[in-house]
């Protein structure tokens, strides 16, 4: 049993038919922790959504209560972090979700940036934060490839993809995915860029080495530093931000601001709006912003 579980008395845990129940005190614990450190605002409403979550946590670690792993955020808070912001958040995702994006890249961005930067050494960068398993980055080098041999383009174009959850990243590292999930990927793009599994790897399909080479995939909490310094030409944070609260927004939104040039493209979820959090964006479509001042 782990040494913080151990310490504590049994008999003084509540239990209910799953396991032990997330107190109260426990739980504004809990709440101010992850506001602290991922951003996320959890609201009285979430104390059994969060229970449930991280029983299996719990479990995982050998603890018996929620007290113990309170104590545990308290002596080591980056050890868990992800797994933690992971455990909260739903993180759904998709090859080509949101397809209207895909298709500005590839009938007007892509073949612009391409021209505007086809002296040899260039660089395209695009940034997918928040990649969550990988589907979205490895779309958008599924486009990025095919619209480099177009243009027969020598530019340096790399993706660079983060998340915070742990699991979600080596997910997209061994960029490996069923089957099913492979549903909006066309058929014609299915067969350029996945690669079916035989044998013990049946049912699955991993994607071309081609993408391999175009994607980066890095561990990032958007509320820490950022190594990089950019300049990217896109950034696409979709279906992240919806957990923050309005300051940590303004925030990020500020810093995304700094890695874009003039004119660069920020693209969000359906569900998310710049309006009355920044003011250096325009919208220019469904969820298209593009930078208009320093």
């Amino acid at each position: 049993m782990n040494a913080v579980s151990a310490a504590l008395d049994d008999k003084a845990i509540a239990t209910g038919p799953a396991g032990p129940l997330l107190g109260d005190a426990d739980f504004q614990y809990l709440r101010a922790f992850v506001l602290e450190h991922c951003g996320i605002a959890l609201g009285d409403h979430k104390h059994q959504l969060v229970q449930g979550r991280l029983l299996r946590r719990l479990r995982a670690l050998g603890l018996s209560s929620f007290t113990g792993y309170c104590e545990l955020l308290r002596r080591d808070p980056h050890s868990e972090l992800g797994e933690l912001a992971s455990a909260i958040s739903t993180n759904v995702t998709s090859f080509f979700r949101e397809m209207h994006h895909y298709d500005l890249l590839v009938d007007e961005l892509l073949p612009r940036w391409l021209h505007e930067k086809r002296r040899e050494g260039d660089r395209l960068r695009i940034w997918s934060a928040g990649c969550s398993t990988g589907e979205e980055p490895y779309a958008l080098a599924m486009v990025l490839a095919e619209a480099i041999e177009q243009s027969g383009s020598k530019v340096d174009a790399r993706i660079l993809a983060t998340d915070l959850s742990p699991q979600a990243l080596e997910t997209a590292r061994r960029g490996e995915y069923s089957l099913e999930r492979l549903a909006g990927i066309s058929a014609e793009r299915c067969r350029r860029w996945m690669l079916r599994g035989e044998g013990e790897y049946e049912g699955l399909a991993c994607v071309h080495p081609r993408l391999r080479e175009l994607v980066t995939i890095e561990p990032l909490n958007l509320l820490h530093p950022w190594p990089m310094s950019g300049p990217f030409d896109a950034i696409f944070c979709r279906n992240v931000v919806i957990y923050f609260d309005q300051p940590t927004k303004q925030r990020l939104f500020r810093r995304y601001a700094e890695l874009l040039p003039v004119g660069g493209y920020l693209f969000l979820g359906h569900s998310e709006s710049l309006h009355g959090v920044n003011d250096q964006f325009e919208l220019i479509g469904r969820t298209v912003h593009r930078k208009i001042a320093e």
